[in-house]
């Protein structure tokens, strides 16, 4: 869900949206009606105060992996998240979710828009480059290359990791809040794939545009689906406005983004 607003860290005229378990299964509802038990556990990313955890996934083997930072929508680290980090495993990928909001979740829009407000973007991005760190410091993944793939809130902040951090070699942002500024996006790590819902609100067609205009005039390459019939967080199979279809194709899209991105 995205609301409109002036002020909030993470937009520009857009409001875009526990301690150490060293347990390996973690159940979703939706996990638990499909008998599929969490892959992953939780992990301390920071030994400082802010006690920053994260849900990481290795895949089966030895590696070397390719990682991947998964960023949570607005709800927080939550089963669906999870889910993610999960699918991204099996597919041959480490990947580490960081709790941005520290342990909280929201399961009503109303506590999702007051946690989200919560977080100022440069913590979120300290947050982000702490679980980037923390998959490098991994043996499975040593000096593989990592990614980062972020849902509304997490979108934005997927595309932001890549304007700030150089080590990255792929971003998908799902439905995220894009940059229009030409001069941010001269700093954009690597290369972008953007999903989009056609009949998202929040997010206006002409400011994606731009985004991937600015994008390549930097020299980086630029991709941006828009699925018709679709709104925001049509990704999210626990939303009402999930759309398999869409759902279906952006997942393709993503594995095939990674694959070249990553593991080419």
């Amino acid at each position: 869900m995205i609301l409109a607003s002036r002020s909030h860290p993470f937009s520009k005229g857009l409001l875009i949206t526990f301690l150490l378990v060293a347990s390996w299964t973690h159940f979703s509802e939706g996990a638990a009606q499909r008998g599929t038990a969490r892959r992953g556990r939780l992990v301390s990313l920071r030994s400082d105060a802010t006690a920053l955890k994260g849900y990481l996934v290795k895949p089966e083997g030895k590696g070397p992996f390719p990682g991947v930072v998964v960023i949570q929508e607005w709800w927080g680290l939550n089963d669906q998240i999870k889910g993610v980090a999960d699918r991204l495993a099996s597919e041959g990928y480490m990947a580490l979710a960081p709790d941005l909001y520290h342990g909280k979740l929201a399961t009503d829009p109303e506590k999702a828009h007051e946690l989200m407000r919560g977080v100022e973007e440069k913590v979120a991005l300290g947050d982000l480059s702490a679980a980037l760190d923390f998959l490098r410091e991994q043996p499975e993944v040593g000096q593989g290359k990592v990614g980062s793939i972020g849902f509304c809130m997490g979108g934005g902040l997927a595309l932001r990791l890549a304007l700030s951090r150089s080590d990255l070699a792929g971003t998908v942002m799902f439905y995220g809040s894009p940059e229009t500024d030409p001069e941010a996006l001269k700093k954009a790590a690597c290369p972008v794939l953007g999903l989009f819902g056609e009949e998202d609100q929040g997010i206006p067609r002409d400011k994606v545009d731009a985004m991937v205009s600015g994008l390549r005039q930097a020299g980086r390459d630029a991709e941006v689906h828009f699925y018709p019939k679709a709104g925001h967080a049509f990704f999210n199979e626990t939303r009402p406005s999930y759309s398999p279809e869409a759902a279906a194709d952006a997942w393709k899209r993503t594995l095939a983004f990674f694959q070249a991105r990553l593991k080419g």
